[in-house]
């Protein structure tokens, strides 16, 4: 018996490195799924501590408050097990057994494997609890019914579907799996329908998010755009590039997800996003002074009057200040929309890797009529976007309106 129990020890004895070592290694790689699954950022308030909750996320029905998913047990997910975790990650049901509003997009994660999902528990398991409870989420009826999500779930719960990839490179379908999984960018960048269900049958055209355009990122589009492989795989890992810098509600994708993930990662999406043959990335010319309509004319002097100063009388920009007008992807964009937020409202102080910052960029909204808004923004698409035709006040007007209110804006 003695001698049973003294191997039974040293069994145990020689196993407990192993398993310590296996135990730590679904750690590290439970942080870097954590990472790309992009979870900070919903699960972060401005300011606040990581993973606690209480960050506004704006929808249609309504304002839903990310939650504390740290390892409380009484405010986050302390007494979650594995099977409880799954459950929440990719069929939206909380320990509870209360569905969770689609702003947690289970609708990507359904297609996560077990492994992957429990990996991320094992790290989140090791952030530091936080005692405090996230703002509660507060809808009107019927939204407020989250029994009502059930009907939701069997229509549109699982939705997402991978399509097939044979014949397709490896880092072609590690790339899906980064973007239509892990990343879950279709979330963002596919138009909704009435009940707030990605339309399939545009999956990755792109969608309208608290005013702005998540644009469309099929391949064609991208490449029209001016996106190449190598740029695009620089502006994931950066957050800038030729095209221009991250910003809005990709910022914080950029912060909290992107810049941390691995090279052959990035370039993985790069070739899922562009295709292992991608499209030739078109290259646009300046378009003269004389050859733009008469409202692109007059906004020439706007541009000098307020944009110059940072971006350079000819559009080249300064490094370390203000991105380069030439080749910027959101001129180019058929939606003016971005452009006309971004004039309006401004863009924050920007840090990206390294020692790279962007000065804060001052909103207009006050400084410049409808009709030198107008003239300024056929302008700017005119002259660098590639963008041939004009915009009316009346257009700019119609976009003004259907901007979302000051506190609903992207943070």
């Amino acid at each position: 018996m003695k001698l049973l129990l003294s191997r039974l020890a040293l069994a145990v004895g020689l196993a407990a490195p192993v398993l310590l070592a296996h135990a730590d290694d679904q750690v590290k790689r439970g942080e870097y799924l954590a990472r790309a699954a992009d979870c900070m950022a919903c699960h972060t308030a401005p300011g606040g501590a990581p993973f606690a909750g209480g960050l506004p996320i704006v929808s249609p029905f309504g304002t839903i408050y990310g939650t504390n998913i740290t390892p409380s047990k009484e405010h986050g997910i302390g007494l979650y097990n594995d099977d409880e975790f799954f459950a929440a990650l990719t069929e939206g049901k909380r320990r509870d057994g209360a569905n969770l509003y689609p702003a947690m997009p289970y609708t990507s994660y359904h297609l996560m494997p077990r492994a992957d999902s429990d990996a991320i528990h094992a790290y989140l398991k090791t952030v530091e609890p936080i005692e405090r409870a996230a703002p509660v989420t507060r809808l009107s009826f019927p939204f407020n019914v989250r029994l009502g999500l059930t009907g939701w779930n069997m229509l549109y719960g699982k939705d997402v579907k991978l399509a097939p990839t044979e014949g397709k490179s490896a880092a072609f379908q590690r790339g899906q799996y980064m973007v239509e999984v892990l990343g879950h960018c279709g979330e963002c960048h596919t138009p909704r329908g009435l009940p707030g269900a990605m339309q399939q049958d545009k999956r990755l055209t792109g969608g309208v998010l608290n005013g702005y355009l998540a644009p469309s990122l099929l391949a064609t589009d991208l490449a029209a755009r001016g996106w190449n492989h190598q740029d695009l795989s620089t502006f994931l890992k950066h957050g800038m590039s030729a095209q221009g810098t991250m910003f809005n509600e990709m910022f914080p994708v950029f912060h909290n997800s992107t810049q941390g993930l691995t090279d052959p990662d990035l370039a993985a999406m790069a070739t899922f996003l562009l295709g292992d043959q991608p499209p030739v990335a078109k290259v646009l010319s300046e378009t003269s002074l004389d050859a733009m309509s008469p409202s692109a004319q007059r906004g020439r002097q706007d541009y000098l009057n307020v944009c110059a100063g940072c971006h350079a009388p000819n559009g080249e920009g300064k490094p370390h200040i203000a991105v380069a007008m030439r080749g910027n992807t959101t001129l180019r964009l058929e939606d003016p929309r971005n452009l006309l937020r971004v004039i309006e409202d401004g863009i924050g102080e920007q840090q990206f890797t390294g020692f790279e910052r962007m000065q804060p960029m001052p909103g207009f909204a006050d400084k410049l009529n409808h009709q030198q808004l107008t003239d300024l923004l056929n302008y700017l698409r005119q002259g660098w976007g590639g963008q041939s035709g004009e915009l009316a006040v009346s257009d700019v007007q119609k976009l003004q309106a259907d901007a979302p209110p000051a506190e609903h804006k992207a943070h």
